[in-house]
Order: C-alpha cells, then sequence, then structure tokens
C-alpha cells in the first residue's frame, strides 16, 4: 500500500510542509482536493479522520454507500477500500492522516483500537455525526495541529504526539455521547493491537490464522475470538482484506505479470490467485488491469 508521503507525491509532489518526517500531515480540503485521493483508491497504509465543515460527500467505502454531511467525522482505518463518488460544489472539510506505525505506537493505542472500529461494529457505519458545539471543538484542534505541523517548534514531534492521542480522546468521548459502548478487556485490546502489527508485516507471507496466533502466545480459537469481539470481523477478513488490496495495488502500479504478484503474495500458484481475486473483486486480475491503465 501507498506510504503517506507516496500519497502525497502522487496528489501533490513535493512536500506538505518543510523537515517534514512523513508520519503525520493535517490540511483542509475541498472538492477537487478530495477527488484526487481517488487516485489512490484507498491504498493507505494511514488512519484518516475528516470532518466535513462544509456540503456534502458521498462515497463508497467497503461496499456501502455513505453520505458525510456537516459536522460528521469520518475515520478510515488502513486497508478499507474507498472512493469519492460525489461531492457538492461548496464541500469542505478538513483531513488528519497519521501513519499506521506511528498511529499504533501512540500512548493512546487502546483508544486508537476503539477510535477505529468501534463505529463500524456498534454505530455501524465509520462515522460520527457531532452536535454543532462538539464540531466547532474538533475543527480548533485539526486546525490547531495544522499550526505545529507549519510551525518550526523545538519540541513539534512530541507535541503533535500529544496533540493526536488529545484528538483520539476526544472523538472516544464523542463515540461514546453517539451509542453506549462496552468497552472490551484491556488485554482483548492488547492481543487485538498485537494482531494489527504484524498484520501490515506478515500477510504477504503467512495467510493462516495459526502463525498470527502463534506469534502472539494464543490458541488460533483465541484469536479468533478476539478479533470477532473487538472489530465484529474475522481474522481471515483482515488477512484477506490486506491481500486484495496489495494485488490491487501491484496490478495498478506495477509491470509485474498475474505469475509474479501471484508468487509475491505467496499463493501457491497463478490460478490461486487469480481465483481469490475474482471472487473478491468480481473480475479477473488481468481484466482489472486493463481497465484500471
Amino acid at each position: 500500500m501507498y506510504s503517506l508521503s507516496d500519497v502525497w507525491q502522487k496528489m501533490y509532489g513535493g512536500i506538505p510542509y518543510e523537515r517534514w518526517d512523513g508520519k503525520m500531515c493535517c490540511l483542509e480540503t475541498d472538492a477537487d482536493i478530495t477527488f484526487r485521493t481517488n487516485r489512490t483508491q484507498g491504498f493507505v497504509a494511514a488512519y484518516t479522520f475528516t470532518l466535513i465543515t462544509r456540503g456534502w460527500l458521498k462515497i463508497a467505502y467497503n461496499d456501502i454507500v455513505l453520505v458525510l454531511r456537516r459536522d460528521d467525522l469520518f475515520i478510515y482505518s488502513p486497508g478499507q477500500e474507498i472512493t469519492i463518488l460525489e461531492a457538492s460544489k461548496d464541500y469542505h472539510g478538513l483531513c488528519l492522516m497519521v501513519d499506521e506505525d506511528l498511529a499504533l505506537e501512540s500512548p493512546t493505542v487502546h483508544d486508537l483500537v476503539n477510535v477505529a472500529y468501534a463505529p463500524i461494529v456498534q454505530l455501524h457505519e465509520p462515522k460520527v455525526s457531532l452536535c454543532r458545539n462538539d464540531a466547532v471543538r474538533m475543527e480548533a484542534k485539526l486546525r490547531e495541529i495544522i499550526g505545529y505541523l507549519q510551525s518550526d517548534h523545538l519540541h513539534k514531534g512530541r507535541i503533535l504526539q500529544m496533540s493526536f492521542a488529545i484528538f483520539l480522546l476526544d472523538v472516544v468521548n464523542l463515540q461514546a455521547k453517539a451509542v453506549s459502548q462496552g468497552r472490551v478487556s484491556h488485554r482483548s485490546e492488547d492481543i487485538f493491537v498485537g494482531f494489527i502489527h504484524l498484520l501490515p508485516r506478515y500477510f504477504s507471507v503467512h495467510h493462516d490464522i495459526a502463525f498470527y496466533a502463534s506469534a502472539l502466545n494464543i490458541s488460533p480459537v483465541y484469536l479468533s475470538r478476539v478479533v470477532r469481539q473487538v472489530s465484529g470481523r474475522t481474522v481471515v477478513d483482515f488477512i484477506n482484506q490486506h491481500l486484495l488490496m496489495e494485488a490491487a495495488y501491484l496490478l495498478r502500479t506495477t509491470s509485474l505479470s498475474v505469475s509474479q504478484i501471484a508468487d509475491q503474495l505467496h499463493f501457491a500458484d497463478s490460478p490461486s490467485f487469480s481465483k481469490f481475486f475474482l471472487r473478491k473483486k468480481g473480475v479477473t486480475p488481468k481484466d482489472y488491469r486493463n481497465v484500471q491503465q
């Protein structure tokens, strides 16, 4: 998948801030900027939080269509497929993007787990509709992050990490207002976070639950139960989603043959890979590449 730096290069070229480390960015978006994100097709290894401040936006997210309006906060997790469908002419938003590794190293990583996955499980869609006062407060926080990103503050890195932690705590609080959340245990969160850490590193090689369970020193059955409890999805769902996104990314952005991609993603053979891709995408790898070119 694209790194945050890759995304910026693909959308704008250059870098957004002087001496940027490629770990976090926050920007104002309009309809034109938002449609540029379709160039990455959601193949982004970053957590993204978008607050709609004016107008509306229609997106396709994991096979569902969402309309986001003023004061809605949309939350994107890495490995999810997203396409911008429509936007009002006056659409405007604030978008915070945080590199996956940085996000998972946050001191409030347990809150990140709840922020990223509780909306899907308990709100049935990855957005939270805010009241006006809450939206104004969140907008102020995002603008403060923009200010620090553009500054030459001696402790900018630490301040941004703390600002992100505070932002997450506020989102958790806002989610709690939207729905009565039954929090999972910290042990379950720790296991899930461990799994999410392992997945980007090993999904292309290890497609089996047993590998991840062994790495976490638990049984496959227990890992399956925890992942389902925390996210509402299965371990296989997560593995397959990453495989599918990486396969689509490679088909779109490289000249590797279908057979080479199958080898790179450690499928048994090219027919097995093609069958998997057809089942998940509805088209063969070859047809998908031809459409994208």
